[in-house]
C-alpha cells in the first residue's frame, strides 16, 4: 500500500512539473469561482434604491477583478524583473516586439483572475440586475403602470414590489439574466480565441523547435529550484557563520551541522553578479550556441545584454 502511495504521489508529482503553468492558471481560476460563490452568498447585497443599484453592481464585478488583476501582476516574476531591468540597465536593450511579448506575457497571465470572475459574476447575473434593473424602459413591460417608474423598478432584485407588479418583476429578472449570461459566455468565447491565436502565434514565431523549447523550459524550471535550495542553505549556513562568531558558538541541530561540515562557505557574492543574473531575459544565442537564462550567460562569460556579432537577439520569452 505503501509503496503504491508513493507511486501515485510520484505520478502526480511529475504531472505538475510537466504542466505547471496550466495547473497554476487552472487552480487560480478555481480559487476565484471560489471566492466568488462566497462573496455572492455571504457579501453581495443590493442596495435595491435608484443611483446606488448601478454604482453597486459595477462594483461587484469590477473591483474584485481589479483587486485580482494587481494581485496577479504583483506575484509575476516578470514583474519584477522588469522593474530589475529598468532600474539597473534600462529597456534599451530591447526592442519593440520583445517589449510588447514581455508585457504581454505579463498582463496575460494577471488577466486568469479577473476574466473568471467577471465571468462567474455575468452567470450567475446577480450583479447585472442590480445595476440594470432601474434602466429597463416601462415602455417595453406589456401594460406596466404608468403611475410606477425607476425607484421601483430599483427594487426588483429584492422582491420588495407590490403584488401587481410581480409578474413584471420574473420579467425584467429573466430578460437581465439572459442578457447577462450571454456576455459571460460571449467574454467565454473570445478568450478561448483569443488564447488559441496567442498559443498558434507563439508556436509560430519561435526560433526554437518544439522539443528545444520544452528543454528550455525543463531547464528554467530546475535552475530556479536548485538556486532557491542552495542560495537557502547558503545563506543559513552564511548566517550560522556570523551569529557563531558574534556568540563564540551557534545552537545548530544535526541536520545543519551536517550542512555547515559538508559546505564550506567562505565568503558572498558580490553586486555584479547579482545583477548580472537579476532582470529580463529574451532567448538569445552565442556564436550558435543557446543561452537558456541569464546565469546560464554569467557562467559562460558572455558580457552585455543586448544582441552583438557574437550573440543574437530571439526575441522570444520563456513561459
Amino acid at each position: 500500500m505503501a509503496a503504491l502511495i508513493a507511486e501515485n504521489f510520484r505520478f502526480l508529482s511529475l504531472f505538475f512539473k510537466s504542466k505547471d503553468v496550466m495547473i497554476f492558471n487552472g487552480l487560480v481560476a478555481l480559487g476565484t469561482v471560489g471566492s466568488e460563490e462566497l462573496f455572492s452568498v455571504f457579501a453581495f447585497n443590493c442596495p435595491c434604491s435608484p443611483a446606488r443599484n448601478y454604482i453597486y453592481g459595477l462594483a461587484a464585478i469590477g473591483v474584485p477583478a481589479l483587486a485580482l488583476f494587481l494581485i496577479g501582476v504583483i506575484w509575476n516574476n516578470h514583474t519584477w524583473n522588469v522593474v530589475a531591468e529598468c532600474h539597473k540597465r534600462g529597456t534599451k536593450n530591447f526592442s519593440t516586439a520583445a517589449t510588447f511579448l514581455l508585457f504581454g506575457s505579463i498582463m496575460g497571465r494577471a488577466a486568469v483572475a479577473p476574466v473568471t470572475w467577471s465571468v462567474i459574476s455575468l452567470l450567475r447575473g446577480e450583479a447585472y440586475i442590480c445595476a440594470l434593473s432601474e434602466f429597463v424602459r416601462p415602455s417595453s413591460l406589456d401594460k406596466f403602470p404608468v403611475e410606477y417608474g425607476a425607484e421601483v423598478l430599483a427594487r426588483f432584485p429584492c422582491k420588495d414590489v407590490p403584488a401587481n407588479l410581480t409578474k413584471y418583476r420574473d420579467d425584467v429578472t429573466r430578460r437581465l439574466r439572459y442578457e447577462s449570461q450571454l456576455f459571460g459566455w460571449l467574454l467565454i468565447g473570445i478568450v478561448a480565441v483569443l488564447v488559441f491565436l496567442t498559443k498558434c502565434l507563439k508556436h509560430c514565431c519561435s526560433p526554437l523547435s518544439y522539443r528545444q523549447e520544452a528543454y528550455w523550459g525543463q531547464y528554467r524550471s530546475n535552475e530556479d529550484k536548485l538556486f532557491r535550495r542552495t542560495a537557502e542553505v547558503h545563506s543559513r549556513i552564511l548566517a550560522a557563520k556570523n551569529v557563531k562568531q558574534f556568540f563564540g558558538f551557534v545552537a545548530l541541530d544535526k541536520e545543519e551541522k551536517e550542512l555547515v561540515q559538508e559546505f564550506p562557505v567562505e565568503g558572498v557574492q558580490p553586486s555584479p553578479q547579482w545583477n548580472a543574473i537579476t532582470g529580463v531575459y529574451i532567448y538569445r544565442e552565442n556564436k550558435g550556441f543557446p543561452l537558456y537564462s541569464r546565469l546560464h550567460k554569467w557562467a559562460k562569460g558572455v558580457e552585455g545584454n543586448g544582441p552583438s556579432p557574437e550573440g543574437h537577439e530571439m526575441l522570444f520569452l520563456a513561459s
